[in-house]
């Protein structure tokens, strides 16, 4: 009954935004960017919702924590200090005096306008389109399998009914519902992590951080290690894509140039870093203590592969961890966290589509109306084709790995290096787009969706093209330094 009252509770909430919101939003502006004026609370907590769902809490934490005991830490070190903190602070402010003074709402446009070639602009927009799906479905399966295992329900029908209400309130209400329920889930996600904390390390198999850490010590000293030679690759490739792969993901950028004001920034900064470690902290004191609470017997197929997916739902519906409205209230934090996410990514991902590639193919024929009709439209296909993709077999971390590679590798360097670095070329673009996706398609093709180096892969695709970039444009003619000075607001070009 807890369970359901929860439920209803928050789906409630969900539908007063979607009614509330849909009154404001008659523009592309407002459906697109919540009018540029979402507020700096507001906006770090979107950040932060959009950044950690299922896939943090249910995939990452079951795995990582499972693997890596105590040194799956570093990765809540490079959260929230690199992923959040640093982006924050080297691209927050950058971004948005530059999106505002060029006027451009989207990646893609910032790319096109930034480089002086549309093309970039539509292959971009494709990218983001295509491949923030398996993103979305890394989502949908997080979830699925934490209420398939509490409730006996088949994961397709709970996958079913986050695709319904996600597409209604974003159907209704665009970015702006997105950001106030973004805000509304953070909150609960708050509650929901430090009950998730306290009831963990007072669990009698863990008994406190001393004793857990000296009961992980006895199942294995490796588990209460910094980092190992055999775990350094694999971590430092976690972190890598995790912390940095957020700098060039639209969902995460698009928090930048939405926010009110650039005076803003500081204080989103501190409120999303704090968010980011309590969050990331919550998620891996559960993924790093998984091995006492469930015995050190890990879910397997009838192959004896761990399903590494089924590992922290087991966790939460372990017998006496905690009370049922505890754990009813952490299943509305995942749900939280999930549909913030797959929010975010339905918005980047139609956003895009729909400004940087039909209207432009179309010519600009469609009128404001019939414009923001379509990006609901596309709202509606993208978590379609998520939850259609989500009832395949592949991995929650592998299909995070494989839309992470490909994205924020093909992005990153554009966006970044665009942003600050005057030398860059277009020819350095394309070819460091072109040397993402080839590492990362390349490494599905010859080791497979499911192969352990995917997320090594994915964080080799997101490093190296920066240096492609680097490299090309050195060797390849400036830009004109008219376009330079104009990017840059600048008279003369050093």
């Amino acid at each position: 009954m807890e369970y359901i009252i929860c439920m209803v509770v928050y789906l409630l909430i969900m539908v007063g935004i979607s009614v509330y919101t849909r009154r404001k939003t008659k523009s592309v502006n407002d459906f697109a960017l919540g009018g540029r004026s979402i507020p700096p609370w507001m906006s770090a907590f979107s950040y932060g919702t959009s950044y950690f769902s299922a896939v943090i809490l249910i995939g990452h934490a079951g795995k990582n924590g499972w693997t890596f005991g105590l040194s799956s830490f570093w990765v809540v070190a490079g959260n929230s200090f690199l992923g959040t903190y640093l982006a924050w602070k080297i691209l927050g402010r950058k971004t948005r005096e530059m999106t505002q003074r060029l006027n451009v709402a989207t990646m893609p446009q910032f790319i096109g306008v930034r480089y002086k070639d549309q093309k970039l602009r539509y292959i971009t927009s494709f990218i983001i389109f295509v491949f923030l799906v398996p993103y979305a479905a890394s989502v949908y399966k997080g979830l699925g399998y934490l209420f398939q295992i509490t409730f006996g329900i088949d994961e397709k029908i709970i996958m079913l009914i986050m695709t319904v209400v996600t597409a209604v309130y974003l159907f209704a209400g665009g970015f702006l519902a997105a950001s106030i329920a973004d805000f509304v889930q953070g909150c609960i996600m708050i509650v929901g992590i430090i009950l998730l904390v306290i009831y963990i390390l007072s669990y009698k198999s863990v008994d406190g951080i001393a004793n857990g850490i000296h009961n992980l010590k006895a199942i294995n000293p490796d588990l209460i290690m910094p980092m190992t030679g055999k775990t350094a690759l694999p971590l430092i490739s976690l972190v890598l894509m995790t912390s940095l792969g957020t700098w060039g993901l639209p969902q995460m950028i698009s928090k930048f140039y939405t926010i009110k004001s650039e005076k803003f920034i500081p204080t989103a900064t501190i409120v999303s870093t704090l968010f980011a470690i309590l969050v990331t902290t919550g998620a891996y004191t559960m993924g790093s203590m998984s091995r006492l609470i469930l015995g050190n017997v890990a879910p397997a197929d009838d192959k004896g592969n761990i399903i590494f997916d089924k590992i922290i739902p087991l966790v939460l519906t372990q017998d006496g961890l905690m009370p049922t409205i505890v754990l009813a209230v952490l299943l509305i934090v995942i749900l939280a966290a999930s549909m913030s996410t797959l929010a975010s990514l339905v918005l980047a991902s139609s956003t895009t589509f729909v400004m940087d590639l039909v209207k432009p193919v179309a010519k600009d024929k469609f009128s404001e109306k019939q414009t923001v009709l379509l990006l609901r439209i596309c709202c509606i296909l993208f978590v379609a084709a998520a939850y259609i993709l989500a009832t395949g077999n592949s991995p929650i971390l592998n299909l995070n790995a494989l839309s992470w590679g490909v994205v924020s590798g093909s992005l990153l360097a554009p966006y970044l290096l665009g942003l600050y670095w005057k030398r860059a070329t277009k020819a350095g673009v394309y070819i460091s787009m072109v040397s993402a996706v080839l590492i990362m398609i390349g490494s599905v093709c010859i080791f497979g969706l499911n192969s352990p180096y995917i997320t090594t892969m994915s964080a080799a695709s997101i490093v190296l093209p920066n240096l492609v970039l680097i490299a090309v444009s050195l060797a390849t003619k400036r830009m004109e330094d008219k376009h330079v000075a104009y990017i840059f607001n600048m008279k003369d070009v050093n």
